[in-house]
């Protein structure tokens, strides 16, 4: 590997053919797949020896939002002539989420526990000007470096000084032992999204605060606009709204009335100055690498200003032409855990050259799922990326607002836009918010990654009455506007 070097050599206490650097999805993967190659290997992690997903991201919030759905059908049931009395126990619903969060915890810790005591180390690395790990007491030389070490919450500037423990992010509001009453979200993504509905269904007072007006990262405006409609029937949301401070109060002991906690100070979409008041701040605006405290420059590599290397390789994660690699959340590519599986494999696979079984796995088909309701999901070419690309295309559309199914359900809002190629009759990608949406995403994947046509598609049954039925009605409208050989059309059954 070649390294910058520094005068004064530093003792190396041992050599191995890979070090990995990071033990959450990508890093475990990449440990697995290259223990099968060589056992001259180490794991080097600081922090828990778990993983995001199980810890602080994707299973404790489906565990809240579970809790907080079960609220809102107990709540939301008049229509059906269904009358209850729903009392929510926020210590016991904030016990249930840690207790199985733990437990989908303990199962990764296992895992890890599994491993040789010689090939992990608790600790946190740096790589200095020779281009030697150094972690605790040990100076290690690694032929190979896969750098797994994920990503923290990002935290605009001053927000923690001036709201100290009133601040929460998605690494630190599952650690709360009972609901809060009022919640400040900043950030209308999927965690900020997903939290500050599961929140508010479960009677926590939230403001939902974006710079821009968009939620969930989409991008057909159309879509957008659907789902700020259908999301904004049961959620404050402050869009196009610009922060100007934050900070706390203090308790009024004169009076022995408690002001709120913590305040924002805002100008709204229509330019006027307002004063948010309540317990507490959620900052969920994103995630953010931490390689530039890795020392990684002592390798000769330079950052962008999204801490992303300007010379990766995305499809496989290397550094140029460096032994390096830089995998899951912590390259900044794309941070869903599927994708870190994914390039944490590939990573451990590639690296030892005896591996004969190793190979690179082509880029999956896009795929983003949000898990409010009614959920949002995009899968493949965005409506931006098709138009930039000047292809010719058609959008299949279909509203949910008086599906069949969906509206025996209760869940009638919503639609779905499936962009069909003019030059091909397939599936360039699709953009929705609905219900069942994380459903049709899934078999819109398949249908991409296996270059099915949209007649292909229609040739599968669509069983009555179900949501899924909406999908099919969406591809029909493509293949009317390409002229596409029809095939038995039969009735529109999910109109009823």
């Amino acid at each position: 590997m070649t390294t910058h070097t520094d005068s004064t050599s530093v003792p190396i206490t041992r050599q191995v053919d890979v070090a990995i650097i990071g033990a959450g999805t990508a890093g475990q993967n990449a440990f697995r797949a290259a223990r099968k190659s060589t056992k001259n290997i180490v794991i080097i992690n600081a922090g828990f020896w778990t993983t995001t997903c199980a810890t602080v991201g994707c299973m404790p919030s489906k565990l809240l939002i579970a809790a907080a759905n079960r609220a809102h059908e107990a709540k939301d049931s008049v229509a059906f002539g269904i009358h209850a009395e729903v009392k929510i126990d926020g210590k016991q619903v904030m016990a249930r989420v840690q207790s199985e969060r733990n437990r989908f915890a303990s199962f990764v810790e296992q895992q890890v526990e599994s491993w040789s005591e010689v090939e992990k180390i608790s600790g946190r690395a740096r790589i200095n000007q020779e281009g030697i790990i150094e972690v605790n007491n040990e100076r290690i030389k690694a032929d190979k470096i896969i750098i797994a070490t994920g990503s923290t919450p990002f935290i605009p500037d001053g927000w923690t000084d001036k709201l100290g423990e009133r601040l929460l992010t998605s690494d630190t509001i599952f650690e709360l032992t009972d609901l809060p009453k009022s919640l400040a979200v900043i950030g209308a993504g999927a965690i900020g999204l997903e939290l500050a509905q599961a929140f508010s269904r479960l009677g926590v007072a939230i403001t939902l605060f974006n710079r821009v007006n968009q939620v969930g990262g989409l991008k057909d405006e159309d879509i957008n606009q659907k789902a700020i409609d259908c999301l904004g029937a049961e959620l404050t949301m402050q869009l196009n709204s610009q922060i100007e401070d934050v900070g706390t109060y203090g308790a009024n002991s004169d009076n022995n009335n408690e002001k709120p906690a913590a305040f924002i100070n805002y100008i709204d979409s229509e330019g006027q100055a307002h004063e948010w008041c309540g317990e507490y701040v959620l900052v969920a605006t994103g995630r953010q690498n931490t390689i530039d405290q890795l020392g990684i420059e002592n390798l000769g590599v330079s950052l962008d200003d999204k801490n992303r290397p300007q010379n990766l390789d995305i499809n496989t994660g290397q550094i140029g032409n460096l032994e390096v690699y830089i995998i899951g959340d912590a390259n900044a590519h794309l941070p869903l855990l599927h994708i870190a599986s994914d390039e944490g494999f590939n990573a451990g696979s590639t690296v030892c050259e005896d591996n004969k079984n190793a190979y690179i796995r082509p880029p999956t088909v896009p795929l983003s799922i949000v898990f409010c309701e009614p959920q949002i999901m995009t899968v493949g070419m965005s409506l931006p990326e098709i138009q930039e690309a000047a292809l010719e295309y058609v959008i299949g559309k279909v509203s949910f607002d008086n599906q069949g199914r969906s509206r025996v359900m209760g869940v009638n809002c919503g639609l779905l836009h499936i962009y069909g190629c003019k030059q091909t009759d397939k599936i360039l990608g699709a953009s929705m918010v609905g219900p069942d949406a994380e459903y049709v995403a899934h078999i819109l994947a398949v249908a991409i990654t296996n270059d099915l046509s949209i007649k292909d598609v229609l040739d599968t049954p669509f069983y009555h009455p179900t949501i899924l039925e909406g999908l099919r009605t969406a591809l029909r409208d493509v293949q009317v506007q390409m002229s596409i050989p029809h095939q038995k059309q039969g009735i529109e059954e999910d109109s009823f």
